[in-house]
């Protein structure tokens, strides 16, 4: 492995309809290894040959049909593939591999967690907590240098979103789904490489709905797309870019790509 790393990350909502725009953000970026999230397609129907014919040899999928899904795809050998279930129903929701320098990369999307703010009115709501839980019962164990990318669906802070007044009370960005994902990022000291470059309180959105007529227009936007690495990693991190124009490429994702370098 060369002693730079690139690395991209992306909720695809759904790879084999937008595998047109992924391969123009490979071609584009070039990428060592991209983490994509809601892939939405079973493992024997993901587009590997299409990865694979742009220089991606090593993919690896924890994927199901329809919803949710994982996969990493990557020009460098991944090893010790894992999959945890932290959801505990079997859903598709994580990938994590170790790098040929022993780095580890954990690929994470995070449940949505429905539409009302209560475990005891949305149970979707409660399992979005508890998978919350879980990592970071995992995270605090953590005793490897670990770089975790991915759609946390969680807007932590107050200008991670276009209004936080009028979202306190919407899912991503209430104040127990703040307070848990703290919970997990003080579990390990993970550094929230979006914000070292990009400070708070600078505007950085990686999420616009579908229902908005002009989204850039109207910019109601949330960062809930996050890259974080344990706080050994993080001083290599040389730069990190939030590539907002993707929203507006064709049969566009409602995210927006992340990309992260790094030099060791």
């Amino acid at each position: 492995m060369s002693d730079t790393l690139k690395l991209a990350s992306w909720n695809i909502n759904s790879v084999r309809f937008r595998i047109g725009i992924v391969k123009q953000l490979l071609q584009d970026e070039q990428p060592d290894i991209l983490c994509l999230q809601e892939t939405k397609v079973e493992d024997g129907l993901f587009p590997a040959a299409a990865f694979r014919a742009l220089g991606y040899e090593h993919v690896l999928l924890h994927g199901q049909r329809m919803h949710h899904g994982v996969a990493i795809v990557s020009k460098l050998p991944l090893i010790e593939e894992e999959r945890r279930d932290w959801q505990a129903n079997g859903e598709a929701r994580h990938l994590g591999v170790r790098l040929p320098n022993g780095i580890r990369l954990e690929n994470v999307y995070v449940p949505a967690g429905g539409d009302v703010p209560d475990r005891a009115l949305n149970p979707k709501f409660g399992q979005k907590l508890d998978f919350l839980q879980r990592m970071t019962a995992w995270s605090a164990n953590l005793r490897v240098p670990t770089i975790m990318v991915g759609d946390f669906n969680i807007a932590p802070l107050e200008c991670d979103v276009w209004s936080h007044k009028q979202l306190l009370d919407v899912v991503s960005h209430t104040p127990i789904e703040v307070e848990t994902l703290g919970r997990l990022q003080a579990s390990h000291a993970w550094v929230d490489l979006g914000r070292r470059f990009v400070p708070a309180p600078e505007r950085c959105f990686t999420w616009w709905s579908y229902r908005a007529k002009d989204w850039a227009a109207s910019d109601r936007g949330r960062r809930l797309d996050h890259v974080w690495a344990s706080p050994d990693l993080a001083p290599f991190a040389v730069a990190h870019r939030v590539l907002e124009p993707c929203r507006s490429w064709l049969k566009p994702s409602d995210h927006v790509p992340l990309v992260t370098e790094f030099r060791f």
